[in-house]
């Protein structure tokens, strides 16, 4: 049996954080996604998901220091669950994407292309 962990994300980027590492570029921004639907009483609803994601440059992500705040791009990557303890002793789980791509999107593209 084959074993999958692939995610697909498009939405609008929110912190960035550059560096480099060993000579090279890594990302480590959120992206934003949001989704529309109807309540109960039929008034409209907006539901916004951060996510944590982490793209170093390579083969297919290139022009990172093209990412801002409020670009539209594409992401595919991979989830990674990381176990840590907080301040209050709670241990708690956080979800991190990790990109194996990123695509730039214009204003003018239609989001509904295949990654």
């Amino acid at each position: 049996m084959e074993q999958i962990n692939r995610i697909e994300l498009r939405g609008l980027v929110g912190n960035v954080r550059l560096q480099e590492t060993g000579g090279k570029k890594v990302a480590h921004f959120t992206l934003a996604t949001s989704s529309a639907f109807n309540d109960r009483n039929g008034a409209a609803v907006i539901d916004t998901q951060w996510h944590n994601v982490t793209a170093w440059e390579g083969k297919n992500i290139s022009g990172l220091e093209k990412l801002r705040k409020g670009s539209k791009i594409g992401v595919v990557g991979r989830v990674r669950y990381n176990k840590y303890t907080g301040n209050d002793g709670m241990e708690r789980v956080s979800a991190d994407i990790n990109a194996s791509k990123i695509i730039f999107i214009s204003d003018d593209e239609v989001l509904s292309y295949e990654m």
